[in-house]
């Protein structure tokens, strides 16, 4: 059932409120928006209008979002960036408030334009942090963490999941969606994969990866039938945090720092194949990307590591370091 946001928009105009909720159905299913999106669109749209109130001293309602000037927008943003919300925060708060003028503009009741006047805060690009493929392939091994008192089916499924992050380049959530009919076993070489979107894609499951998750299934003390492949200590689905704490006790094992996380096993799937010779567009397919640019930031993490390499062994670069 679709969720309920008539209880964000306190201090809007009913109509108002009605249209919001209107616009978030609308993304729900013509956009096909995860629920997660749909709730922090709706969140950054509350703030808004939670906002406009006191700044306008009146009542928010059409009216009031057809007279909005950039200057509103820009005190808006401001306000926010006082409550220390970052850069990436605000960028995704203007999106949704965009998304919601453009929908008003369409149903003639506001108008989009002053804010698409207001500039997108800038993100500060930062490099994926990669693990090194001798500390990624120990992360899906279940023998480094033989000392652990927790039982081995589930060291054999925590080695599973991370098996599937960094062997096949899946997002947390796309592992753990993973049913037991889709489990890949066997001769099941590949897997499809609903990521983000609900955008489907195929990915090869190599050995390795299909006998972690035979490992585990031959372990799992409840019966694996229907339903999620992964399951908690108690038999229901498996949550992403249990996998979260996991990798942080692999990471003082292995004395890894703190940017060895699940998904940094995807960015080190994803860096690896590129470094041993994949080719980009293969490793978009592979990731998921909707764009070719989202994939060439792993370009630039092998450029960094070719010149770190370079500068640590030739000749002449050493000369250069100690002069």
């Amino acid at each position: 059932m679709a969720p309920s946001f008539s209880a964000l928009f306190d201090g809007a105009a009913p109509a108002l409120a009605l249209e919001a909720q209107n616009w978030l159905g609308q993304l729900k299913a013509q956009k096909r928006m995860s629920p997660k999106t749909l709730e922090a669109y709706a969140r950054d749209l509350r703030q808004f209008i939670a906002f406009l109130g006191p700044h306008l001293g009146a009542s928010v309602d059409f009216a009031a979002m057809k007279a909005l000037k950039p200057a509103d927008i820009r005190a808006f943003m401001a306000a926010r960036r006082r409550e220390d919300a970052s850069s990436r925060t605000l960028m995704r708060g203007l999106a949704g408030i965009r998304s919601f003028a453009r929908h008003l503009e369409r149903e003639g009741k506001g108008s989009a334009a002053p804010f698409s006047t207001v500039r997108t805060p800038k993100l500060a690009r930062s490099l994926p942090k990669p693990i090194n493929a001798v500390a990624a392939t120990a992360m899906a091994s279940p023998d480094i963490r033989d000392g652990e008192a927790r039982e081995a089916w589930v060291l054999a499924r925590d080695a599973a999941v991370l098996a599937l992050l960094y062997g096949a380049g899946l997002r947390i959530s796309e592992a753990l969606g993973i049913s037991i009919e889709q489990a890949p076993i066997g001769a099941i070489d590949s897997l499809t994969v609903i990521g983000k979107g609900n955008k489907t894609r195929a990915v090869p499951i190599i050995l390795p990866v299909r006998r972690a998750v035979e490992d585990y299934m031959r372990q799992c003390p409840y019966p694996l039938k229907s339903g999620p492949l992964f399951l908690g200590a108690r038999g229901g689905p498996l949550s992403p945090r249990i996998i979260q704490l996991a990798v942080e006790r692999l990471r003082g094992a292995l004395g890894l720092p703190a940017s060895a996380t699940p998904h940094a096993l995807r960015h080190s799937f994803a860096t690896h194949l590129l470094s041993g010779g994949g080719d980009l567009r293969t490793i978009q397919e592979l990731l998921g990307h909707a764009s070719l640019s989202s994939t060439q930031i792993y370009t630039a993490i092998d450029s960094v590591r070719l010149m770190d390499a370079y500068r640590s062994a030739h000749p002449r670069a050493k000369l250069v370091n100690q002069s």
